[in-house]
């Protein structure tokens, strides 16, 4: 912890609008080096606290980042908290089966990849196992095994 101080801020436009007194908490994470500084209204708690709730806070930000880049929610579909609650358990099922097929399947391929491959496997009639085999399998010799014969040659 560097600093725990009381503050005012002093700006013509930011004092109009939270006259209120803050806190201003300096930490210097130990594992990185790097220094944040966070703003607060609630001065009941500890600094270590506050400090560690916002990393807490900063790895789900982190979460949810990769879960809308990686697992396409791009948009909520619905407006209520429980049509949102919904969209996002369901990209986090998503993401948990996906992980769970890489290890049962001991795949190599990214999570992302292998995201990508199933939805674009979904409409053919491929098993899961053929559409996520590595690209050098055995399997992929044969360019028209999805292909069926029209005559026999």
């Amino acid at each position: 912890m560097r600093s725990d101080q009381k503050i005012v801020l002093k700006g013509t436009k930011s004092a109009k609008d939270y006259p209120i007194a803050l806190r201003r908490i300096t930490y210097v994470d130990a594992e990185t080096n790097r220094r944040f500084t966070f703003l607060t209204n609630n001065m009941t708690p500890p600094a270590l606290t506050i400090a560690r709730l916002y990393k807490c806070r900063w790895q789900v930000e982190v979460f949810f980042k990769w879960i809308k880049q990686h697992l396409r929610i791009k948009a909520f579909y619905g407006t209520s908290q429980n049509a949102v609650k919904t969209q996002v358990w369901i990209a986090i099922a998503v993401y948990v089966l996906v992980a769970i097929v890489k290890k049962e399947l001991k795949l190599e391929r990214s999570l992302y990849e292998i995201l990508q491959i199933l939805s674009v496997a979904l409409f053919e009639k491929t098993s899961i196992f053929q559409a996520l085999a590595s690209p050098n399998s055995p399997n992929e010799d044969n360019p028209s095994r999805n292909q069926l014969a029209l005559f026999d040659l």
